[in-house]
């Protein structure tokens, strides 16, 4: 943990804050070795960043004086569609976005996306978040990426994904294609990355259809998460 993130029942007042809760408090003695005086990096979720004075630290809350001065690392210019990772690969995946600096995601679902990853408890709200949070103190970020769920492919394609490519570069990887992944962009990009086994035939030729860019990372053939850090670490 790079950074105390505090969330809004954090707050005393504008200056002061208190963590209670045991994950944080646990890092905070056991990793930090924490003591009153400390000066340890804080941020407002979905606000600035700065420091916080340590001003006390009990087993059951750390009070913290809070200054606040600079803006959040800035984010990637990418929405990201990602067909539905099984569950274990989710959890992971969701840490490395938020730390990369993705904040809109689309996980959407594919022939073959097993339909029972919809069930996992993983896409819970509270465990997305909670995957998220620990990627934004990874990366002493405190911007929470947007999370949207499409379970059913045609209809998004359809419906919604014009929408979502309008004023962005639209990127398909999938092994196979013509043209090598491009590197270091700045446009504001669509970034579509199949599950294990890739995108069937039918989803590759109706998104190549609508307009989207087939690129590829060479010969090998790489899990989700590995794949998603390789992309965005070359297009940003």
């Amino acid at each position: 943990m790079n950074l105390i993130l505090l969330e809004p029942e954090d707050w005393v007042d504008e200056n002061h804050a208190c963590v209670r809760d045991t994950r944080r408090l646990r890092h905070l003695s056991d990793i930090h070795h924490a003591a009153p005086g400390d000066r340890l990096t804080v941020g407002a979720l979905d606000g600035q960043l700065g420091h916080g004075e340590l001003l006390s630290l009990t087993p059951l809350e750390a009070r913290f004086r809070v200054t606040l001065e600079r803006e959040p690392p800035s984010p990637l210019p990418v929405h990201l569609l990602l067909a539905l990772p099984r569950p274990r690969m989710l959890a992971r995946t969701l840490e490395h976005i938020a730390a990369l600096g993705v904040k809109r995601l689309t996980l959407l679902h594919t022939r073959r996306v097993e339909k029972s990853y919809w069930q996992s408890p993983e896409l819970r709200p509270d465990k997305i978040r909670q995957h998220l949070l620990l990627g934004l103190e990874q990366a002493r970020d405190t911007r929470l990426p947007e999370i949207t769920l499409e379970p059913r492919f045609k209809p998004f394609v359809e419906d919604r994904l014009p929408t979502l490519m309008a004023g962005r570069r639209a990127l398909l990887a999938h092994p196979g294609m013509d043209m090598a992944c491009p590197r270091g962009i700045d446009t504001p990009t669509l970034l579509a990355i199949g599950p294990e086994g890739g995108f069937i035939d039918y989803e590759v030729e109706r998104l190549l259809g609508l307009g989207f860019e087939g690129v590829h990372l060479g010969e090998r053939i790489l899990r989700v998460e590995t794949a998603v850090t390789a992309l965005l670490a070359r297009l940003f």
